[in-house]
């Protein structure tokens, strides 16, 4: 195992962890903004509204994506079980 191998192992680790939570962080980030943009226009101070929204937003988004997440990691999975074999032997 030189360091070619150890690298092309983080890039894809690296890769498949924003490929798996980028839709889950991306409905979190535009749940809140909306929710932002409708509290600053209506000047609702209220800091606990985003909370539900979100919490929804992203249950929700898990529901849905929930089978995909798991095969790409899956996917990883065996990949990298596969290279670490290659590797060893």
């Amino acid at each position: 195992m030189d360091f070619n191998d150890v690298t092309v192992i983080l890039k894809d680790a690296v890769m498949t962890v924003i490929t798996v939570s980028g839709p889950i962080l991306a409905i979190a980030l535009t749940t809140g903004l909306v929710i932002a943009v409708f509290q600053a226009t209506t000047q609702i101070n209220e800091q606990t509204m985003t909370l539900i929204p979100k919490i929804i937003g992203v249950f929700t988004a898990l529901t849905v994506l929930a089978s995909w997440m798991v095969t790409q990691v899956s996917e990883y999975a065996s990949e990298l079980f596969e290279n670490i074999l290659r590797m060893i032997l």
